[in-house]
């Protein structure tokens, strides 16, 4: 799985930390000639007095031990035959379940089965059905069986029963919204969405849509057969086997996999799609999309091929699921997710218009990596508890980085490296737990920046650490030997370990097993013809461990670059390195490869030195970051100016980004090159950085360029252009953004309602407000349309603000999404600064909020 909705919590609670770089470059690190010294004794700091610890407010409450499940019975196989009725919003379905007691005899049968009419539960054997009795409490079904069966016999069941999705109580959490498992989109038909259904299995969703033992550590086939209307497409697991035409009108369509995976993966979708068709050594590829993006499916979804080839290669274990399929659906709970031969997209994240592929970048590209990667980590070899999940989603995770390097190169890997610890260290600010979890409050807690991004860059770390052979021969070894099966954090460990020879429990441990990470303060002396590196530990070494680093260092000295591989093993070590003169730049982790708060002395000097001598994108970025105060002297203005012209377009944007404000001696060059970036670099976000660093400049007037890229092939360049105009308008703007104000962009939309929110004042962009509203994504309503449609209403009469007040305050009690009714409060919030009577209204919404997120939020917020 893969979700935007972390995204969100960031807006939130997470602080903004700026981090030093860390990159990609695979090494593995060899003795070292290296002298050490060391000021600690151990290689645990010795914990202070009980009364004396100080408890970090990273550190999260304790909660109880979460096991795997306790496997009574073996599910064996899944036979769905469902049909929908779409006004009530149910699925009336008849499931066969063959199950066999996995070791004790049974004379019961317990099944998750949540908001069912359960009509009838019936014993098969053979030709004959027997009538079973059963007790139901809305969460389980419990089954009677008519004798004690042992665990060599299977046994059938049939459940005739009705799903009632919409009547459960409401659940979810930041990473799956949503916890209803079944979902009716616009389900009468109605304009402005098309008419779908479609399923999510993860975590335990599954089982409102049909019975079955809800746990990762099960394993099925299946087979699901959907009657619907002629004129729908339908999406299951597995093949299409059969598709007959039914004297009603509608179509029964069967979707067969014979092979077994966990239920959490099974999916059902159906809809009103455009099939756009591909394959693989012979294996159907579908994309699944709204007719209108036809043509620029495989825009998006066309590197599924070669995917495909290269992870099947890579891993030496070829795909091996039936086929493979990917749709894209509306109103999607979780992003994206990796059902088994039939992924589920958010359609806001694969459907574009070909104007607005330019600037979609690697975004939608890394999350089909993502997901298709599960079909090996997660699908062909499952975590056999939601405390093992990062044995799904960090190799999926770290699969975007692998598919980076392959396909664009180093620096493109290197930039993901860097956007994914980054993530990873905002969450860290807020809590910091184990990667391996047992302990939670929910099983949802599980789906983090821990298990996502940390989780990745552990996986390099190890890779770094074996090397690539090993690393690869490691990863082939341990799915061979768990495929189709379960799997926990030791036989991962096992297959590294059996692969390389080496005892890996001191990897394994403190990365996976402890919480937090190294907090590192390196600084080098030169004396004496040598140089000494001295590293420093200083995470609270209470709750964290001292850390185990081996890390490459590179000494340059005359314009060489010699590399020296270090193990860091104490909470103070000094390295003592032989060196003819004073370096000219001394670089810890030069590879950047380290999962770290890293905090390195170096000269102005080292830093332009270290920029023109990079080996990787991620020092160039480190040295334009830490000299970006410096920006108004020569050598680094001139080194900023050098980096607008770089091969690599992040390394440009982060050039553009820190000449805002630039106010050194040569002002009008720097403004005019920053002008000829805006107007002619070949990548859009470059473009529209440029634009938003001009923008920065308060007593200069750009209008023209700004109205000048209102005409540019890019969205992104566009709504920059308006975001700019909205702080500075110019005259004409007002037309040529009314001319814009319809156009079917998120960026655009978002920035003319910042516009109108600033600038506004009329009865027509009041009507705009409320007629685009439902264009919003529930992400942009709480992050910007709604507070900005609130800032407008307080430059309109109070009398005319009736409608609008209505609708934030509607939303914000009965928004199904919990950020959409955070975004509606925080509007209602600003409108309260002018409206007191706003606030009663405010504290009856709090009060009433039944969400704990959300009402922790509204704490946060007051």
């Amino acid at each position: 799985m893969k979700y935007s909705v972390l995204s969100m919590l960031g807006l939130v609670l997470a602080c903004q930390l700026q981090v030093s770089a860390q990159g990609v470059k695979p090494t593995k690190p060899a003795g070292s000639k290296a002298t050490t010294h060391n000021k600690s004794a151990s290689t645990t700091a010795p914990a202070p007095a009980a009364a004396s610890i100080v408890v970090p407010s990273w550190l999260p409450p304790t909660h109880p031990i979460q096991p795997a499940a306790t496997i009574v019975h073996d599910l064996l196989d899944t036979r769905l035959d469902v049909r929908f009725d779409w006004n009530k919003q149910w699925l009336l379905g008849t499931a066969t379940l063959t199950v066999r007691p996995h070791f004790y005899p049974q004379t019961q049968l317990v099944l998750n089965a949540k908001g069912f009419e359960v009509k009838s539960v019936r014993l098969l054997a053979g030709s004959k059905e027997k009538t079973l009795s059963y007790t139901y409490d809305k969460k389980k079904l419990t089954i009677a069986l008519d004798r004690a069966y042992t665990r060599v016999e299977p046994c059938q069941i049939r459940i005739q029963y009705v799903a009632k999705p919409n009547e459960l109580e409401a659940g979810g959490s930041a990473a799956i919204t949503q916890d209803k498992g079944l979902y009716f989109i616009n389900p009468l038909g109605t304009k402005g969405k098309p008419r779908q259904v479609w399923t999510q299995g993860e975590t335990e969703g599954s089982s409102c849509w049909f019975p079955t033992i809800d746990q990762p550590n099960q394993r099925m086939t299946q087979e699901v057969s959907l009657t619907v209307e002629a004129s729908l497409k339908t999406l299951s697991n597995g093949l299409l086997i059969s598709s007959r035409k039914n004297n009603d009108g509608t179509r029964t369509d069967t979707w067969k996999q014979n092979l077994p995976h966990a239920p959490y993966l099974a999916m059902l979708a159906a809809g009103n799609f455009i099939v756009v068709s591909d394959t693989w050594r012979g294996k159907p590829v579908d994309y699944y999309v709204d007719p209108k993006f036809s043509g620029t499916a495989k825009a998006v979804f066309g590197n599924t091929p070669q995917m495909l080839d290269f992870f099947s290669k890579k891993l030496g274990v070829d795909f091996p699921w039936e086929k493979y399929s990917q749709v894209a659906v509306h109103d999607f709970v979780s992003g994206a997710m990796e059902n088994t031969t039939a992924v589920t997209f958010e359609q806001s994240l694969v459907q574009f218009t070909p104007r607005e592929l330019p600037d979609v970048g690697y975004d939608a590209e890394s999350i089909v990596a993502h997901e298709l990667f599960h079909h090996w980590f997660g699908n062909y070899v499952t975590t056999e508890s939601w405390a093992n999940l990062p044995l799904n989603e960090s190799f999926a995770d770290y699969s975007e980085l692998l598919w980076a390097e392959h396909k664009y190169g180093a620096d493109a890997a290197a930039l993901v490296q860097q956007q994914k610890l980054t993530n990873y260290l905002e969450e860290a600010q807020g809590k910091r737990e184990p990667l391996i979890r047992y302990r939670y409050a929910q099983q949802e807690d599980m789906f983090d920046r821990h298990s996502y991004d940390k989780g990745g860059r552990v996986l390099h770390m190890l890779r770094n650490y074996v090397g690539d052979d090993a690393f690869f021969a490691a990863l082939n070894r341990y799915l061979i030997q768990n495929k189709f099966a379960t799997s926990e954090i030791a036989k991962l460990r096992m297959a590294f370990e059996e692969t390389t020879g080496e005892d890996l429990m001191w990897f394994f441990d403190q990365w996976f097993m402890q919480r937090g990470h190294p907090e590192l303060k390196v600084t080098h002396s030169f004396a004496n013809g040598q140089m000494s590196l001295r590293v420093e530990q200083r995470q609270d070494s209470t709750f964290t461990p001292i850390y185990r680093l081996p890390v490459t260092v590179t000494v340059w000295n005359s314009n060489q670059p010699t590399d020296h591989r270090i193990v860091v093993t104490r909470a103070d070590q000094t390295f003592r390195f032989p060196v003819p003169q004073r370096p000219n730049l001394v670089k810890f982790d030069s590879p950047a490869q380290l999962l770290a708060e890293i905090e390195e002395e170096r000269s102005q000097e080292e830093l332009t030195y270290q920029y023109s001598h990079a080996r990787n994108y991620l020092q160039k970025y480190e040295a334009i970051s830490l000299l970006r105060s410096k920006s108004t002297e020569t050598p680094v203005s001139s080194m900023l100016r050098s980096a607008l012209s770089d091969s690599f377009w992040a390394v440009r944007k982060a050039a553009v980004e820190a000449l805002r404000r630039y106010k050194g001696p040569n002002g009008s060059e720097v403004r005019a090159e920053l002008q000829q970036v805006a107007a002619t670099d070949k990548k859009s976000q470059v473009r529209a950085a440029a634009l938003n660093t001009l923008a920065a400049f308060s007593n200069e007037n750009y209008s023209n360029i700004y109205l000048a890229a209102l005409n540019d092939s890019s969205y992104k360049v566009v709504s920059a252009a308006i975001q700019a105009l909205a702080k500075a308008p110019a005259v004409g703007s007002q037309e040529k953004i009314l001319a814009l104000q319809e156009t079917n962009n998120s960026d655009v939309l978002n920035a003319t309602a910042t516009y109108y929110s600033l600038n506004g004042n009329s009865t027509d962009q009041y009507q705009w407000f409320m007629r685009r509203l439902p264009d919003a994504s529930d992400a942009d309503l709480y992050r910007s349309y709604l507070p900005d449609f609130a800032t407008f209403m307080l430059r309109i009469p109070p009398i005319e603000r009736e409608k609008g007040i209505q609708r934030l305050e509607s939303l914000a009690r009965s928004a199904p999404n919990g950020f959409v009714r955070l975004g509606a409060y925080r509007g209602l919030s600003i409108l309260a600064s002018s409206m007191p009577a706003l606030k009663t209204v405010m504290q009856d919404i709090r009060n009433k909020e039944k969400d704990e997120q959300v009402k922790a939020y509204y704490a946060l917020m007051q």
